[in-house]
Parts: C-alpha cells; structure tokens; sequence
C-alpha cells in the first residue's frame, strides 16, 4: 500500500512539473534590461555553495564519530539522505516557499518547479540587504543583482539540506529510517520554509524587508534555533536509548570528530561570508568573523576543561570550535573581529554548562545537539543585538555595545537586543510545536522507533543491512536470518 501511494505521488509531481519545467529557464520580465552577471561574484557564490554543501558530510562524520560502531553507517545515512531528499524538494516546492512573494508567514508557489527562476541578475529577493539607502520597491533590480537567480537558489538549498540533518544528533541510534524520512520531509516543508520566509525574504515578518528588523546574517535563528530546539523535543518525544544511562555510550572514533568538525569550520566559510552574496568588503569581514569565532571558542573551551576536568580533549577543542561557529553565525556580517571574538568565547562557556545541565536531567540528547545548537544558536542571536555596529554593515544596526564608529561601550540602544529576542521567542514556538505535532503524527502512522532487539542488535544492519566495519555483526547476521555479505 505504501509503495502504491508513493509511486502515485511521484508520477503526480511529473505530471504537474511537465508543463512548469519548459518555463525553468524563462527570464523573468523586468521593464529594464536585466544587467549581466558578474562573473567574480557568481564564481564566489557557486564556490560558497559547494562549501556549504560540503558541510553536510561533515556532519555526518563529526556525528559519526561519536555514535557505536554498530551505528555508524545510519549516522551517516541521516545527514547523507538529505542531499537527495531535500536537494529535490527543495527544486519542487521549498525554495518557493521561502522566497516567492506571499505572506508574512510563508512565501507562494511563483517558483515551484523553478518556474521562472532563470539565470538573469532580477528576479530574486535578497537574503539581506547591506547597502544604506536604497528604496525597498528597487531592492530587487538594484541590490546585489550580480549573480543569477538560480546561484541564489541553489545556495539557499544548501542551507536547506543541512538544516534538519543537524537534528538528527538528538535521535541517532532509536529512530527508524522510513520515520526519519517522512520528518525531514514535513520538517523542511513546514517549519524550515516559514522561518526562512520570516527572516530573509522580502515582506517576512522578522527580517529587514518589511519586518520588525531581526538581524540574521546566515541562520541563527533559521538554521541553529530551529534545529537545535527541535532536537530536543525530538528526543523527549522519541525517549531515551534502551541503553540510556545504563550504559556509557563512548565516541566509537574519534578522529572521525576531528575530521568532521574541520570539515564543517572548513564550510563554515561558504555559509557566512557567502551570505554577503558578493565578493567584497562584507564577505571579507565575515569570513575573518566566522574564524575569529570559532578559535576563540575552541580556546575558551579547552581552558575550561584543563580548570574544571584536568584534561584537554580532542571531543572538547572540536565541540568548543563548532558552539563558536553556530554562535557567530546570525553575527558574522554584522560585528567586529573583537565583537566576533567576545561571541565565540561566551557561547562556549554556555553550551560548556549547559551539555553539563542536559546530563543532569537526564535527557537524551544523544549528541547534544541542543546544548550546541540550540543554546549557541540562542546566545549569539542575543549578541548580535549587543556586539552589532553600522560600521561593519550600515543596513544592520547599532547594538548594546558598540556604536556607529566600532568602538567598544559607544552603543546604548537595547531596542535591538528586544527585536533579537523577539525572534528567538518566534523560532523556538514554531520549532518546537511544528516538531511535536509532525512526531506525534508519525507516531500514530509510520511508528518513531526500531524494535528493541532490532535497537541492541544495531541500526546498521536491521535498517539498511550493511555494515560499517565488515567484521563485528557477521554473528548478527545470521541471528537474523540475513547472509553475511562483505565487499
């Protein structure tokens, strides 16, 4: 029955993309000339693209690092299916849903199916503006009108992808595969597209075109809020790990930790500075930001470790460098090196006590998601209300601390810091209730979790049957009833 209504849904979608698809390409009319796109920024947005999606697999290894050998290859399955599921919805429905025209709350179906979503330089809505002056009917044609529409696209579709993978840390090692599909599905669609649609598109109800004025440069609140509090009422809602806190459930590979959380610093300089949409003097200032950030973070956490455990470690400079990234993120574009450096350093004190307030209660957040995205996404949308200057960007604003001329204590409007946290209020309501009524959903459909033998046994083989190591689960296998398949 499932498989018949899946196939219906897909020849469905052919049918309605067959029409829509001719006009993929069409320019979209514009009663002046469209100008040609700069070859230089256009180079910079595809290469931040890629840098972006490149963070996905990142993830994947950073999460899979610290997961049980037996539950390697479903870790890494989590973020990796999201390249394919959300990398074609977000071509069928997603991006129009963000950034089409429509309501404060949600954009409309303009650019479904990339219909007229072209390769001029007009056409699209901005993520931000960062140039004082320029009248908000002319935002389209006049601002940042140097790459095509579709390098817009497809750079936000790398925010997309990556979005929900991060909420699997809090689920790994207990959740179905076929669950986990249908979340990432209805996730991305009904929370991910109103809260990038508020934030970034033009007439959203929290962003600098038409709204109430949160900054967010590249995704506190879209990005690391919504998936970080998401995460937390996912695990709550799933429960715990059979094994949870039985049994300790140590890192199963930690150079794979490392080697994540580089790939992802690595990224991290495609999703910041490539939400300037240009090359120049912004991209520039983020991209020093986003470094700044995260090695101060990673610092402040190894310090913290060497005075309060008497070791540093490998899980801590990596955990410490990514809180610092999350935590400049909605900043970048909008601070100084010095405000970006305060950032860094206190998120990483936070989520430092707040991983160990989350083991306290015992909720099994199994790679502390919230903790780091969450609370880090939180925290530096806070700051970027304080630490922000008109210096740095003049579209942005004047914050706690720092005033027009970038000097520390010369800013003394908190008005900012009220709007920042207007948003976060908005982005933990929606995130949190969409989440809780999607999983309840699920729950009473397709089921949340594995079987319990099937839980202990591993996730590798009972829901994709492979293995990751090749040599632990041949016992497994044939306790199963499956052959033993190397190669």
């Amino acid at each position: 029955m499932f498989k018949k209504v899946l196939m219906t849904g897909i020849i469905a979608l052919w049918l309605l993309a067959g029409p829509l698809m001719g006009n993929a390409l069409a320019q979209t009319p514009d009663a002046a000339t469209p100008p040609p796109p700069d070859t230089g920024d256009t180079a910079f947005m595809l290469i931040a693209s890629a840098l972006v999606l490149l963070m996905t697999p990142g993830l994947a290894f950073f999460y899979g690092g610290f997961v049980r050998s037996r539950n390697i290859l479903n870790t890494l399955m989590m973020s990796f299916l999201l390249m394919a599921l959300v990398g074609v919805s977000w071509v069928l429905w997603g991006y129009s849903l963000s950034f089409a025209p429509g309501m404060p709350f949600i954009g409309g179906f303009e650019w479904s199916f990339l219909n007229n979503v072209g390769v001029d330089t007009t056409g699209y809505l901005p993520k931000m503006a960062y140039e004082a002056g320029v009248p908000d009917d002319k935002v389209v044609a006049s601002y940042a009108a140097t790459i095509p529409h579709q390098a817009f696209m497809v750079y936000q579709g790398m925010f997309a992808i990556i979005t929900p993978a991060l909420i699997s840390g809090a689920i790994v090692e207990r959740m179905s595969f076929r669950a986990y599909f249908w979340f990432v599905v209805l996730w991305s669609t009904f929370i991910y597209c109103p809260l990038a649609h508020m934030v970034w598109a033009k007439g959203g109800l929290m962003g600098l075109y038409g709204g109430f004025g949160a900054l967010d440069f590249a995704g506190g609140t879209v990005v690391h809020i919504s998936s970080g509090f998401s995460a937390l009422v996912a695990a709550l809602v799933v429960g715990p790990r059979r094994t949870y806190p039985d049994q300790p459930s140590a890192p199963h590979n930690v150079p794979f930790i490392l080697l994540g959380a580089g790939l992802l610093w690595f990224g991290w300089f495609g999703f910041n500075p490539g939400s300037a949409l240009a090359a120049g003097s912004l991209a520039t200032v983020a991209f020093v930001n986003t470094n700044t950030a995260a090695a101060g973070a990673a610092l402040a956490w190894i310090i913290l470790e060497w005075n309060l455990r008497g070791k540093a470690t490998a899980v801590g400079i990596a955990t410490g460098a990514v809180a610092g990234l999350v935590g400049v993120t909605p900043a970048a574009g909008f601070v100084t090196p010095l405000g970006a450096l305060f950032i860094g350093a206190i998120v990483a004190f936070c989520c430092f006590f707040a991983i160990s307030i989350k083991v306290k209660l015992g909720i099994d957040d199994a790679l502390d998601t919230y903790p780091v995205h969450g609370v880090g996404g939180t925290i530096g949308a806070i700051l970027t209300g304080v630490f922000a200057t008109k210096l740095v960007n003049p579209a942005g604003a004047n914050g706690l601390l720092f005033g027009e001329t970038g000097q520390l204590f010369q800013g003394n409007d908190p008005s900012q810091v009220l709007k920042q946290l207007g948003s976060v209020v908005i982005a933990y309501i929606i995130a949190g209730a969409g989440t809780f009524i999607i999983l309840k959903i699920l729950d009473a459909t397709v089921g949340l979790r594995i079987e319990p033998e099937a839980e202990i046994q591993g996730m590798d083989i009972n829901e994709h049957g492979e293995e990751g190591y090749g040599e632990e689960f041949a016992s497994g296998l044939s306790a199963i009833g499956k052959p033993a398949t190397h190669g």
